[in-house]
């Protein structure tokens, strides 16, 4: 199986202006990624950006940059824009590895690849972990997702669910035994041929609100595809907060 990583990266952030350039012991955020994605036994790893800045970092470093439009609204549209420019064949399969998790495992990369490989009918493959800690099931900032009985995904949400009606009664104190609650790990992989339609398709009153891309494929019709593992990846990085909890991680290692 073949794919190729693309690893959007973006010098603006409201909270962490520059952030793929951020040093995490001694290297760009940016590179990080880039090494652990080129483990993942991906063809070629592109890093997506938008600042020439990124680029001559990621380059001085042995690694591939792609300059791309400032005017991306999604990373998905980034990332389709590198599909168009390097020309990829319509089922050429592609990762999307965020730029901000600098610790992500290279088996996940591939897993996720391997998974869309695996389901023809399926537009986008992503990967979610079980939740275990009610608090993570209330954080708006922790993105859910609720399955089909075939690993479809058939919503994804900020908001608590699936909602246990009964034991949530008096309020989401703690989770019911057998709740198929999800937690989403923000990592996909696409057919190329998708990558073309996707920029094309009208945005969704649900992506809106939710402010969750994956939810414009959803809405119309697509098909995504998820697998439920208990490697979860390490969070990326948001705030600065994010950052020395990072930096303490790699110091460990």
């Amino acid at each position: 199986m073949k794919f190729t990583v693309v690893i959007p990266a973006r010098y603006g952030s409201s909270r962490l202006p520059g952030k793929p350039l951020i040093d995490i012991a001694g290297k760009p955020m940016v590179v990080h990624v880039a090494e652990r994605a080129k483990r993942s036994g991906a063809t070629e790893v592109l890093v997506a950006t938008d600042d020439r800045r990124i680029a001559e970092v990621v380059e001085r470093h042995g690694h591939t940059a792609v300059l791309t439009r400032r005017s991306h609204a999604t990373g998905t549209d980034r990332i389709a824009e590198v599909a168009a420019r390097r020309r990829f064949p319509a089922r050429h399969i592609v990762v999307n590895v965020q730029g901000d998790e600098p610790l992500i495992d290279p088996r996940l990369i591939a897993r996720v690849a391997e998974n869309l490989a695996r389901h023809g009918d399926a537009d986008i493959a992503t990967v979610c972990t079980p939740i275990s800690d009610v608090r993570d099931f209330r954080n708006p900032n922790i993105v859910k997702v609720v399955l089909d009985r075939d690993g479809y995904a058939l919503y994804f949400s900020r908001a608590p669910v699936p909602y246990a009606r009964d034991a949530f009664a008096r309020g989401i104190k703690s989770l019911p035994r057998g709740l198929p609650a999800y937690r989403h790990l923000g990592i996909y992989a696409y057919r190329c041929a998708f990558l073309k339609r996707y920029t094309r398709l009208a945005s969704a009153a649900i992506e809106r609100y939710e402010a969750l891309e994956q939810l414009r494929a959803l809405a119309h019709g697509h098909r995504i595809s998820v697998a439920v593992t208990g490697r979860a990846s390490h969070a990326g990085v948001d705030t600065p907060h994010d950052l020395r909890r990072l930096r303490r991680a790699m110091r460990r290692k």
